[in-house]
């Protein structure tokens, strides 16, 4: 969805913008033994704000909350990747932990009536959580031992949560006597997911700041969050520039009508269609007798700097997004300078300020963050230049020429970059 849409979240916010904070937020670095202890002082009184998260130019969830010193209230939507609406009420103890959860989940589009709508009631104790959900296909519950650390729900896009996590964290912090550097661990659940065997609760750690900057990390994340948080603990702001997350988020003083919003997403679902964010695609190709498939995940470039930014320089991108980039040839083939015989492997790239590399690997089967460069098999440098014009999905092309010659070809944004690629069994006849 457009930012500039006529039903644009943003139009539907108040006319003092996303970006308004009430006078008693402060800015400005704070120190250590300042934050910790103020926040131990945080949400004396009820409370009324929001977030809002955006990938680019594109919002991806809005939420409103309510909160007292042992209450949250919260109600959203957001769209990962399908349109869900939600009301979660928390019941929080007085170190902030949480001791019940109530969260009803309508998903309009879901294909089934389980997939539709569920509520989920959690209850913990000191040492675990006891989770219950039910829906049309019935109730389904289950017991985790959480080895007496801060349990929360995880919704993706839920960010009233990351909050009560990171006020935990700082109190624990100032009331054990953490250092700097130091991290707080807590376990989390997933409430959108069954409770079947093989479920399991994940693991997140928030890092002791020694300023206004918390580093928040979960272990299904490759990479960093980091939170802006002010002198009594609230959450200013959450960058995802250093993880492969890449949200921003801000809070917001002003009310957003969810229902509006929700009704917004729930219109582009239906005109477009409901997908991932990085949606899933194959490119297919003839080189000479040499059949060639590419599976990858293609990313949308929603306004952003991509070089340099959404891709950094002098790191190894996954060339794509979510699962690793996968190219399946039929027969022997050069791409480039390397000669590769039949089977599948995986592709990463290596963008540097004054062009880039094609690196072809062995290892095959992970997600996009598990490269290792022990199963490289070459890097071979990439032609660089651009497009006709600016390509809003990053695309991957098997562009065929003649006599067993061609190219393989990837745009995105304003950048083009190609490897030739040739029949090797062509190449060896010359």
């Amino acid at each position: 969805m457009r930012m500039n849409s006529p039903c644009s979240p943003r139009l539907l916010l108040n006319r003092r913008g996303a970006n308004h904070r009430s006078p008693g937020l402060r800015r400005g670095p704070v120190s250590l033994t300042l934050a910790l202890c103020c926040a131990l002082l945080a949400c004396t009184s009820t409370e009324q704000y929001g977030f809002v998260a955006e990938l680019g130019r594109d919002t991806l969830s809005v939420e409103h909350i309510t909160r007292s010193p042992g209450k949250l209230i919260a109600d959203g939507v957001d769209r990962f990747p399908l349109v869900r609406q939600r009301h979660t009420e928390i019941d929080l103890g007085p170190d902030g932990r949480l001791t019940h959860m109530v969260m009803d989940v309508r998903t309009p589009s879901g294909a089934t009536p389980a997939e539709r709508g569920r509520r989920v009631v959690a209850d913990f104790t000191n040492d675990s959580v006891h989770v219950v959900i039910t829906d049309s296909a019935g109730i389904t519950q289950r017991s985790f031992a959480t080895g007496s650390l801060l349990t929360v729900p995880h919704v993706s896009m839920m960010y009233s949560v990351i909050e009560l996590e990171i006020a935990f964290a700082l109190r624990h912090a100032a009331a054990t006597g953490m250092k700097a550097g130091e991290s707080v661990v807590f376990r989390q659940f997933y409430p959108d997911r069954d409770i079947g065997p093989r479920f399991v609760l994940h693991r997140g750690y928030v890092k002791v700041p020694a300023g206004d900057s918390v580093e928040l990390r979960h272990d299904w994340l490759a990479g960093y969050g980091d939170v802006k948080v002010d002198s009594a603990g609230r959450m200013l702001s959450y960058s995802g520039a250093r993880s492969t997350y890449k949200v921003a988020v801000q809070r917001i003083t002003t009310r957003p009508d969810i229902s509006a919003i929700a009704a917004a997403f729930a219109a582009r679902e239906r005109e477009v269609g409901a997908s991932q964010l990085s949606v899933r695609d194959t490119a297919r190709g003839q080189i000479g007798g040499v059949t060639l498939s590419v599976d990858y995940g293609r990313p949308l470039a929603r306004g952003r700097t991509l070089l340099g930014d959404v891709i950094p320089y002098e790191r190894v991108w996954r060339t794509g997004a979510n699962e690793a980039t996968h190219m399946t040839i039929t027969s022997p083939l050069r791409v480039g300078t390397l000669t590769l015989p039949a089977g599948t492997y995986t592709l990463w790239t290596m963008p540097r300020p004054d062009g880039a590399e094609l690196i072809v690997n062995s290892q095959t089967g992970q997600w996009g963050t598990g490269y290792t460069r022990t199963h490289d098999l070459g890097r071979v440098a990439m032609a660089v230049g651009s497009p006709t014009a600016p390509v809003e999905a990053f695309t991957i092309a098997i562009v065929p020429g003649s006599a067993g010659n061609g190219e393989l070809v990837m745009e995105w944004g304003n950048f083009r970059w190609s490897v030739p690629l040739e029949a090797a069994a062509l190449a060896r006849a010359r």
